[in-house]
């Protein structure tokens, strides 16, 4: 069985969709890689692939075989070493952009103040050279790569354009007679070659400044982890050291004001823990010997000694954090549409630039050749695929990112997509619309010798595994005695326990135990009985072989914010349903109380899938919502799987969404995100169509016949520039929207 592997890697030389495209294609095509995706919005591969039948040096090999470069120095690429090589880019382009702007002005001065300088043309002959051969050069590298391999991308379109205006006035500069004896007069278009380069860079760099911050989120999560730690020596002593260094079970010292540094338990000290960076949940926890600890919480009051459990890769904040990575380089559906127009955008528009130029050449009359020449670059320059291949994965990883930061952990883009369609939501009762920690909330004991009965019920229930068991031992935890000696701890499947203490059989259990063994309820004692089942409370019976001796209620309370978050669900015309395996007093009682007027008791694991299935034919988009592995099921089937961060992790792992807070409020605005996310990719994806349909043609000259403009060059390499920064701020303004 071969090992299959998935490591995101960064990806260099990408300047549009279509080189995202090609590199995506490049990888997909070699042996054992099972899926492959590019992501032009980060730079990024994430690839999927088969260890013995497949090397990285290979898929680097195919990936600069398509014109680009995968960086593998480190395999599984991290986000620092990701944002490190972005940002070299970004400042190599920086450095570019000024110098161009430095050479272009003295261009743009003597070709259109200065005009009757001698030997103008040779003055910016010389100056627009470096703008192109130096620090346009990229264009030009980009685009001969491309060549080589048969394909065209943005660059393409670049290096031809100013290629095309840059020899023509060389040509026209140095054999001006060609033109002259014709008739005509010897143009030069340096300046536009030179603004073009400019324009374009400057697009460029503002364009990856603005890419760098749709993954704000991921900087914020990874920031949260310390990088030096207390660490406690074999020999007791203290040191601090890199985070990398921190092995399984050493014991490390976090102080007030520290950030936990990996999963751990506590070994010893008391303190209270803000962990709302991971859980949403404002008010710190306490923490003492024994407690759980997660990384990136912060350590308030006292000093903690801490025992590493889970380091690096393992820790809950990893997890979040490779979850929101592969979300954010996840494509939506309306991608796959996005993708076959870039995929032939570039050829298109080489195609209608050839056409605009004969076009120009049969119908253009005494210039004919110059204004076919300019429409043709004018074509070229304009076209933007860059807008069209950012519309959708910008979007996509400020949605993502926002969610992240909200406590709203979504695996992938359909999901966050798909939430907006949401119509109806199921909800599992217990740990979704209850905390799921049942508690004791009533004790009614008859017996006059109570203290004694206590001490023997805490001893039988300190030897059962009931669930419920627990609850009833944390409310008897003064009465404990281990002087009580239990024999012969029976479990009754369904019903209860039984045990001998002082040759005396006890029950405790549900009321079926007790009518097995004809024990009979007094008057009161069916009064109460019924008084706590209509308060939704599970009501345990203590009885020895010919009494009831106590009723005891154990309640899981609803969690105070459930009936909000269920009210606002059905404001915004989404049907509720409440399932439980509970009884129907108790659900009955718990629907009342939240206002869910559908609810479903008595219910197994495969009650809630065919629930699922049954409305999903009747054309419902259903998400469930669940934190058990009885959950997991009808999780699995649902349009939209929601789990509740605290639950079980077989429901995390199923469910497309994570609510880490298990706070239901975070469901409304999981649902909103989606459609603030969808609207802005739809906002992208029509101001990046709209440009190019109406820019393209006027750039051929279409307005010509009716109003006589003929578009400059010049401008269209500014529009050009600023039609993909524009869809990058677009989606960046999603992070300002409000949740609520």
């Amino acid at each position: 069985m071969s090992n299959i592997s998935i490591i995101k890697l960064p990806v260099r030389g990408l300047s549009c969709s279509s080189c995202a495209l090609s590199a995506e294609k490049a990888l997909k095509s070699q042996p054992g890689v099972i899926n492959a995706s590019v992501n032009y919005a980060d730079n990024s591969a994430y690839i999927e692939y088969r260890e013995n039948a497949q090397t990285l040096n290979n898929l680097k090999q195919a990936v600069k075989n398509a014109g680009f470069d995968l960086i593998i120095d480190k395999k599984d690429a991290s986000q620092q070493e990701t944002d490190a090589l972005h940002e070299k880019d970004i400042k190599k382009t920086e450095r570019n952009l000024i110098l161009s702007v430095l050479f272009s002005i003295p261009i743009i001065l003597i070709s259109m103040v200065f005009t009757e300088i001698p030997n103008k043309n040779f003055i910016i002959w010389i100056l627009s050279t470096p703008v192109l051969a130096l620090f346009g050069q990229q264009f030009f590298i980009n685009a001969w790569k491309q060549t080589r391999v048969r394909s065209a991308n943005m660059d393409s379109l670049v290096a031809l354009s100013t290629g095309i205006a840059y020899s023509y006035s060389v040509f026209n500069t140095l054999y001006p007679q060609f033109w002259n004896i014709r008739g005509l007069e010897a143009h030069v278009y340096f300046e536009a070659a030179a603004v073009i380069i400019t324009f374009i860079l400057l697009g460029r760099y503002l364009e990856e400044k603005a890419k760098s911050n749709t993954s704000s989120a991921i900087k914020k999560l990874m920031g949260l982890q310390p990088n030096t730690v207390t660490l406690i020596t074999s020999e007791g002593e203290t040191k601090t050291v890199n985070i990398e260094q921190i092995k399984q079970d050493d014991l490390l010292i976090v102080k007030p004001g520290e950030k936990i540094p990996v999963d751990a338990v506590v070994s010893s000290g008391h303190s209270f823990v803000d962990e709302s960076m991971i859980s949403g949940e404002p008010i710190p926890v306490e923490k003492t010997t024994g407690d759980q600890v997660l990384t990136g919480t912060v350590n308030q009051k006292g000093i903690l000694r801490i025992s590493a459990q889970k380091v690096g890769k393992g820790t809950v904040l990893a997890q979040i954090i490779e979850m929101v990575q592969k979300a954010q380089a996840s494509k939506a559906p309306v991608q796959k549409l996005v993708d076959k127009v870039a995929g032939i955008f570039v050829p298109t528009v080489m195609a209608i630039a050839i056409i605009s130029f004969l076009l120009w050449y049969l119908l253009g009359g005494e210039n004919a050749f110059t204004q076919a020449l300019l429409a043709m670059i004018t074509v070229l320059v304009i076209a933007c695929p860059c807008a069209l291949g950012l519309a959708t994965p910008t979007a996509i990883m400020v949605g993502i990112g926002k969610g992240a930061e909200n406590g709203i952990l979504i695996k992938d883009a359909e999901s966050l997509e798909e939430a907006k369609n949401i119509d109806t939501v199921l909800l599992d009762k217990t740990g979704t619309i209850t905390q799921g920690k049942p508690v004791v909330t009533v004790q009614h004991w008859t017996s006059n010798n109570t203290s004694k009965y206590k001490e023997i019920l805490h001893a039988i229930e300190i030897q059962s595994e009931h669930p419920l068991a627990d609850s009833i031992c944390s409310a008897l935890e003064k009465s404990k005695n281990k002087e009580i000696k239990i024999s012969n701890f029976t479990s009754l499947p369904g019903r209860g326990a039984s045990a001998l203490v002082n040759n005396n059989i006890y029950f405790v259990g549900n009321k079926k135990l007790i009518e097995e063994n004809n024990i009979s309820l007094t008057t009161e004692q069916l009064t109460q009985t019924e008084a706590l089942y209509a308060k939704a409370n599970t009501v345990i019976f203590f009885a020895n072989k010919t009494n009831v001796i106590a009723l005891i209620g154990v309640s899981d309370k609803i969690k105070t914010s459930s009936g909000q978050a269920i009210a606002q669900l059905q404001k915004a015309g989404i049907d509720i349903y409440m399932l439980t395996g509970d009884n129907k007093q108790t659900a009955e009682f718990v629907a009342k109380h939240t206002g869910i007027s559908k609810y479903e008791a008595n219910m197994l694991p495969a009650d809630k899938a065919a629930l699922v299935q049954k409305l999903q034919k009747e054309g419902k988009t259903v998400a469930m919502v669940g934190d058990g592995i009885n959950d997991s099921q009808a999780l699995a089937l649902a349009d939209v799987s929601i789990a509740m961060g605290k639950g079980t992790d077989i429901a995390m792992d199923v469910a497309k969404i994570t609510i880490t807070s298990s706070d239901l409020m975070q469901i409304p605005k999981a649902i909103l995100l989606s459609k603030q996310t969808v609207a802005t990719i739809k906002q992208n994806l029509f101001w990046a169509f709209i440009y190019n349909i109406i820019a393209i043609p006027i750039a051929a000259g279409i307005l010509y016949p009716i109003t006589g403009f003929l578009l400059n060059p010049m401008i269209a390499g500014a529009a050009m520039a600023m039609s993909s920064v524009s869809v990058v701020t677009n989606s960046l303004l999603l992070k300002k929207k409000k949740l609520s």
